[in-house]
């Protein structure tokens, strides 16, 4: 398996050189420039054209695409042109908010999910299979921002239970305060995106389940008298984890990329808030930063996705 992931991480060498290419053209080929409307909305044009040319955005694109990757492997990322530092300082300061809430609505997502979809599959056609398929519909008809919104409006506003903007109280002291803080702001975004996220995974298990209790080996061993609970926790729940197990590591990297969403309404100060705001101030250096760490997190998700599900089932083999 080693050598597999090895040769697989090797492959990805030439895709990352043909992403960041488009990444840097794609963030050139926007319209404005980082400096007018961000130093003074009435600064002389000499002055912008000034800071182009200094910062060399004038040249040509081969030739800045060049210097870029220089620096890229040295370690420096360039600096950000709004917020005035480094940009391997500004995201590293951000990651850790967005990497501790796609941890927590992961936790949340497969706690809540599994025993759905399991539940739901063991009971087909009942009350509470009709209950849970119903969940899963108008959750998946709803589009994300929407719930988020109206998550803040009731649990925020109207029952202010949890704080709606920000990663961590300014009165917070000591560790103790700290860690509850912390956990007091991002319940709330990470409850309602496990909500969503358990969409798909409830199904696919649901309809797993389905397949598997009908199957024939599931039939031999109730045949042999195995007791329910044990087919179900032994046969099959393994088998039908398979396909939920194919998509794990999309959903696992997916979570630290659509963040986007959530940081933005909640006004939580991670990696998703950080690029729309470089989006919004053309802020090209952290632009094509956070798009190459996007997209490099988007090929170890199809890699992860594999490790795991040969994990899961010893007769699959990455190759």
């Amino acid at each position: 398996m080693w050598k597999t992931i090895l040769r697989r991480l090797l492959i990805m060498i030439p895709e990352v050189i043909i992403l960041s290419i488009l990444v840097f053209l794609l963030a050139k080929a926007m319209p404005g420039d980082p400096f007018t409307g961000s130093i003074n909305p009435k600064a002389d044009p000499e002055q912008i054209h000034h800071l182009m040319k200094l910062n060399g955005l004038y040249d040509p694109w081969y030739q800045q695409y060049w210097h870029w990757v220089v620096h890229l492997f040295h370690g420096n990322l360039g600096n950000s042109y709004q917020y005035q530092e480094p940009v391997s300082r500004l995201i590293a300061g951000r990651a850790g908010n967005t990497l501790w809430l796609a941890l927590f609505t992961m936790i949340l997502t497969y706690a809540m999910a599994l025993p759905m979809g399991v539940f739901a599959g063991r009971h087909e056609g009942q009350l509470p299979d009709t209950v849970i398929r119903v969940y899963t519909y108008v959750t998946y008809c709803i589009p994300f921002f929407v719930i988020l919104v109206i998550g803040i409006w009731v649990f925020g506003y109207i029952l202010g239970w949890f704080p709606t903007t920000g990663s961590i109280s300014p009165n917070a002291n000591g560790w103790a305060q700290t860690i509850g803080s912390h956990l007091t702001h991002i319940l709330l975004p990470g409850l309602l995106g496990a909500l969503f996220g358990t969409v798909n995974i409830v199904q696919y298990l649901r309809s797993e389940v389905i397949d598997a209790k009908h199957s024939d080996y599931v039939r031999t061993a109730q045949s042999k008298g195995v007791p329910s609970k044990d087919i179900y926790r032994h046969h099959i729940f393994r088998n039908s984890l398979l396909p939920i197990a194919a998509f794990a590591g999309y959903s696992i990297t997916g979570l630290l990329n659509g963040s986007i969403f959530t940081e933005t309404v909640f006004s939580y100060p991670g990696m998703g808030l950080l690029f729309v705001n470089s989006i919004i101030y053309r802020d090209y250096t952290v632009i094509t930063a956070l798009v190459l760490i996007y997209g490099i997190l988007n090929l170890l998700g199809t890699l992860l996705s594999d490790i795991i599900l040969s994990l899961v089932d010893p007769r699959i083999r990455i190759d």
